[in-house]
């Protein structure tokens, strides 16, 4: 492997985990409701050792660790304010004349965008669907598969906490919450697939040099 293509593949885990690290710490600072903030970000505070630990073995494309990184700071971010209350949600339900904050809308297109990647490079380096056409609508199944247990679990929140959990639920008084989350995510990872898949085969083909 040459050095121009080993550095970026040395920098940017680096970059982005430091990222990553700062984000949390600072969204964590102050914020809106520590008990949220926990339940939000508990993906990135569980996903960012585990990518550092398994780096060896099962390096990441330079996408992924991008896309993981960006998702990471958006959990972060929601997890501050709580979804319903960031300020550039707001912002944007005010400019464009929206009925709710939408930077929830915006979490759940990141849960189907992000793990539509993380999905397909996991298929595509441990089983036989790479080069499949199976593996873009398995890749989408799974990112919604994901989405309805993440709506399983917020349930279980609800029931557990009750009106405490107000704040992670997120709902804003829309009774059809659940659907449109899982709606979103579904878009998300379908976006994903198409817009970044030739991308993503080129990258891991390099991984594989």
């Amino acid at each position: 492997m040459s050095l121009v293509l080993a550095a970026p593949r040395r920098v940017l885990p680096a970059l982005s985990a430091a990222v990553v690290v700062t984000g949390l710490a600072l969204s964590a600072w102050h914020a809106y409701d520590p008990t949220t903030w926990l339940l939000e970000t508990v993906w990135a505070l569980v996903g960012l050792p585990l990518v550092v630990l398994t780096w060896r073995r099962f390096p990441l494309t330079g996408l992924l660790c991008g896309l993981l990184a960006v998702h990471a700071l958006v959990l972060a971010l929601g997890g501050h304010y709580t979804y319903a209350r960031v300020p550039l949600g707001d912002w944007a339900r005010d400019a464009f004349g929206l009925d709710r904050n939408p930077y929830d809308r915006f979490g759940h297109l990141m849960q189907g965008f992000v793990p539509a990647i993380l999905v397909r490079e996991l298929l595509s380096r441990t089983s036989p669907l790479r080069g499949s056409r199976w593996l873009a609508p398995l890749t989408v199944c799974a990112c919604l598969a994901f989405s309805a247990l993440f709506e399983m679990f917020e349930w279980a929140a609800a029931v557990i906490g009750g009106q405490a959990a107000d704040a992670f639920l997120a709902t804003q008084g829309d009774v059809w919450d659940t659907q449109w989350d899982m709606f979103c995510a579904l878009i998300g990872a379908t976006v994903s697939v198409l817009v970044l898949g030739r991308l993503h085969d080129r990258q891991l083909a390099a991984l594989d040099r």
